[in-house]
């Protein structure tokens, strides 16, 4: 299949425009929209999403990732094999995630682009689109371009550990004004315990976390504990929970938290890591 990842949103034609093109390369092609609510030439927010979503998917999926505020200058078009999965973007970043995550890339190729045709400010129609159908129906990578072996590359969202205080900050706002943090992977392990391995920064070993006495604060309010549900706060109480991607989350129960603390991305959260006797760890 190809999954689509766009800043498009869904009010014009761009998104309908672009499926038309892949099935009228591949007929059989089967498309998912993954998103289009990216917000307008968010690169890190698109990254970010792709980095929670790509795992889900069945194997050989083409991901056509069009957040593009470079389009039409020269910022190249790129397709990359990395494990199991092919993408498809601009080289400006938005796979870093990613790709950091799948670990080495396999290959990578600039994408041929014709001058003939190809609109300055459509590359998802006349460039993504097109390299993603072909790859799809099952064409060499590199009949598709020339190789290339560096990308461009964000930097890391600053992840800071010392001692009990772990320092990220909020890098996506929900729908639901949820605030997702790049404090994670923490994982149950029974009752209020919790283990921290951090997916950000330089520090590989796990961390350990009795959720009951840990402190989070951001905005300068303070949320004593760590939750399994929502449903775990009064109505309209904010709660810190782990989310469905294993990241720190900031929620309000029935109730939208951005508004609650007034804040945005990039806005720094704390952990104080609560502790409880690790010599009850198997």
């Amino acid at each position: 299949m190809i999954a689509l990842l766009t800043d498009f949103g869904i009010e014009d034609i761009y998104i309908g425009v672009m499926k038309g093109v892949i099935h009228g390369l591949h007929p059989g092609a089967h498309t998912v929209d993954l998103t289009h609510g990216i917000e307008p030439q968010n690169v890190r927010q698109a990254a970010f999403a792709l980095l929670n979503a790509y795992r889900y998917f069945p194997k050989g999926t083409v991901f056509l990732v069009v957040v593009d505020p470079g389009v039409g200058s020269t910022r190249r078009p790129i397709a990359v094999k990395a494990g199991d999965y092919y993408f498809v973007a601009p080289d400006n970043g938005v796979l870093s995630y990613a790709l950091a995550e799948l670990g080495e890339t396999s290959e990578a190729i600039e994408i041929q682009v014709s001058d003939d045709g190809v609109s300055k400010t459509f590359h998802g129609r006349d460039v993504f689109a097109p390299t993603a159908a072909r790859l799809l129906k099952g064409d060499a990578l590199t009949s598709l371009g020339t190789s290339i072996t560096h990308l461009f590359t964000l930097p890391q969202p600053p992840l800071y550990i010392d001692g009990k205080q772990v320092i990220g900050e909020i890098v996506h706002i929900d729908r639901f004004g949820n605030l997702i943090t790049n404090i994670g992977k923490l994982r149950w392990i029974g009752g209020e315990r919790l283990t921290l391995s951090p997916s950000f920064g330089h520090h590989e070993a796990a961390l350990h976390v009795f959720a009951e006495t840990s402190v989070i604060t951001v905005n300068d309010h303070t949320i004593l504990g760590i939750r399994h549900t929502y449903s775990e706060a009064e109505r309209g109480g904010l709660l810190s929970l782990i989310g469905s991607s294993a990241y720190l989350e900031i929620s309000m129960n029935q109730g939208n938290a951005q508004k609650r603390l007034d804040v945005m991305i990039g806005d720094r959260v704390e952990l104080t890591i609560g502790e409880f006797d690790a010599t009850v760890l198997d």
